[in-house]
């Protein structure tokens, strides 16, 4: 779910330079909520939405793990992955990917949700993060903006990839999982077996048929 704090964080924080003739990614596109009509108005070069499955606006279906073997490195100027990284198991090969397919002096933008967004699966829901981690994880570019969101938990930041961009190794770095409720480097088939990781499925499938009930109910009033 794209929130309108996300598209305004897009349409502030992106110049028309930075978008005027370049070439422009958005990994993980949805058309219900995607800031691409006010950076399409900045008339890039191009626009290429991916995402797992067909839909409106989905350009390329591609798995963001495999990204950079689908278009190659320094393939694009802008990179944008809003409402995604939450979503991806490995995440460090995702983000590495990101980091990978941006040009030198080329900008990335995110948005993520943090510790105390709801367990919301599409198709899976695996991290949190923080400030403190898009900090550390981006420590090898440049940081231009790194701000919360003001409605709900998430964080946005926006990067600029530097000429000497050298990756930073994260394989030790220990995230927030929804799935374990603790930080951990990794997710184990194991941890998708554990009460409380079922009860947190459980919880979501009431939520998804109470809101169905209501919208019936709705419909026929």
């Amino acid at each position: 779910m794209c929130h309108i704090s996300v598209i305004v964080f897009g349409a502030k924080s992106l110049a028309t330079k930075e978008v005027q003739g370049k070439r422009v990614i958005e990994i993980g596109y949805s058309a219900t909520g995607t800031p691409r009509p006010i950076i399409e108005s900045m008339e890039p070069k191009g626009y290429i939405g991916v995402n797992l499955k067909r839909g409106p606006g989905v350009d390329v279906i591609c798995n963001a793990e495999k990204i950079l073997k689908k278009f190659g490195k320094e393939s694009f100027d802008l990179v944008i992955a809003t409402e995604l990284l939450e979503h991806v198991r490995n995440w460090r090969l995702v983000i590495s990917n990101i980091k990978n397919i941006c040009k030198p002096d080329g900008i990335i933008l995110i948005t993520t949700r943090s510790f105390g967004y709801p367990y919301h699966p599409c198709p899976g829901d695996f991290w949190r993060y923080e400030l403190k981690d898009l900090k550390v994880i981006f420590s090898d570019c440049e940081i231009l903006c790194l701000e919360k969101d003001n409605l709900e938990p998430g964080v946005f930041i926006k990067i600029k990839k530097t000429n000497n961009f050298q990756e930073k190794n994260l394989s030790d770095y220990k995230l927030y999982s929804i799935v374990t409720n603790k930080r951990v480097k990794d997710i184990t088939n194991k941890d998708f077996r554990t009460f409380y990781f079922q009860h947190l499925v459980l919880k979501d499938k009431i939520k998804y048929f109470l809101t169905k009930i209501n919208s019936y109910i709705f419909s026929k009033i």
